[in-house]
């Protein structure tokens, strides 16, 4: 049966964004005939196979795919001359490298690559050099389509001019909206299961432990926030390895009865992650490049508190589907909490105007079937 070869250069270690694209691309694939071959970095977990178990999907490891190395080269290689596949569609990889030219090579018909790098924080996209740009186009000549998943993506790479502007097509990140369920009881067992206070109104943001996610700024904006306002209480979802050391300072600020650190949480929808939230910040410095768990967010009708950077203004709205602040502003970030705080009117306008717009333009069904056309399996 035709096939279709995803690589992906992260490890399968939850039920996220990567997660629910790999099974909806799989899922309609299946419908068109084909089979979906989902490369990962390291084998998933019992769970993450099972959620991505189709009958036309085959899981294979491809460590190291995201450095330049033999090793790694090899072992795409003898994936392809095992499925034969149509499409080799590149996730997490790098721009620059050999896989394109080794699919070309080993009669792979087409070469797709997806952007999913955010930039460092205030980048300014320019064009490249002449000599990179040649270099860029002798490389990467084999790619058919470059995917970007926002508007700001799409700009930095045709700025930079390493492809023909022709070669670049939209195609946002999306959620799976049949997983979305107004759960309230899955809300409430989140919340007694991390011992979080009834009475209090859940700030919640979803990410990693990292400062480029804007931590530290978030811990000062729930210090100046917790100090006015007894009903505010901070959830901070996910891994890193900066975790324990803003934990600490936490403690330092006199703020740690009012911050909940779950930890990583294998499957936020199926745990309750966002029915539990009355809020969701994502105070990010570096520039996101789509900001999924803001859509994921708005899906379940959550106000969204963020920060002005990358592609994140193309989610959030100011003043309609949540608030936009600058960088590094905890002032105004803990005003604009403060608000919706005190204002359940506000949250559920908000909520709901946010709602509407991921129905409208991150729709993983729809978004999928976009891909899908691109490819041109008919």
């Amino acid at each position: 049966m035709p096939t279709v070869v995803s690589v992906f250069g992260v490890k399968p270690f939850r039920i996220g964004g990567t997660e629910t694209f790999a099974r909806e691309l799989s899922h309609q694939l299946q419908e068109h005939g084909r089979e979906s071959v989902l490369c990962f970095l390291a084998e998933p977990s019992e769970d993450i196979r099972r959620f991505l178990s189709l009958p036309n999907v085959s899981l294979e490891v491809l460590e190291n795919s995201t450095d330049l190395n033999r090793g790694a080269t090899m072992a795409l290689a003898r994936i392809i001359r095992r499925y034969k596949p149509e499409i080799l569609h590149l996730h997490f990889t790098g721009f620059l490298g050999i896989y394109p030219w080794l699919g070309r090579l080993l009669s792979v018909k087409k070469t797709f690559f997806t952007d999913h790098t955010s930039r460092p924080a205030g980048h300014v996209a320019k064009r490249a050099p002449f000599w990179k740009r040649a270099a860029a186009r002798i490389i990467n000549r084999p790619i058919n389509k470059v995917i970007c998943v926002s508007q700001y993506g799409q700009r930095c790479l045709t700025t930079l001019d390493l492809l023909p502007e022709r070669q670049h097509q939209l195609v946002y990140n999306a959620v799976d909206l049949s997983r979305v369920g107004q759960d309230r009881n899955r809300g409430s067992e989140f919340r007694a299961r991390h011992k979080i206070p009834t009475d209090r109104i859940v700030i919640a943001q979803v990410s990693w432990m990292i400062p480029e996610k804007g931590i530290p700024e978030l811990l000062e904006t729930a210090r100046i926030l917790v100090s006015k306002n007894a009903r505010a209480h901070f959830v901070l979802v996910g891994e890193g390895s900066y975790r324990e050391q803003f934990m600490n300072e936490a403690e330092t600020m006199g703020i740690a009865e009012r911050i909940t650190w779950t930890g990583l949480v294998n499957d936020p929808f199926g745990e309750g992650v966002y029915e539990a939230a009355d809020v969701v910040c994502q105070l990010s410095k570096w520039e996101e490049l789509f900001g999924w768990m803001i859509a994921e967010a708005m899906a379940y009708g959550k106000p969204i508190v963020a920060t002005k950077v990358g592609g994140i203004p193309e989610l959030v709205a100011d003043e309609t589907t949540g608030f936009l602040v600058e960088r590094g502003d905890s002032v105004a970030a803990a005003e604009k909490l403060d608000r919706l705080v005190n204002d359940a009117t506000l949250r559920r306008k908000l909520g709901e105007a946010g709602c509407k717009v991921v129905r409208e333009k991150f729709d993983l069904k729809r978004n999928v079937a976009q891909l899908i056309r691109l490819y041109e399996l008919a």
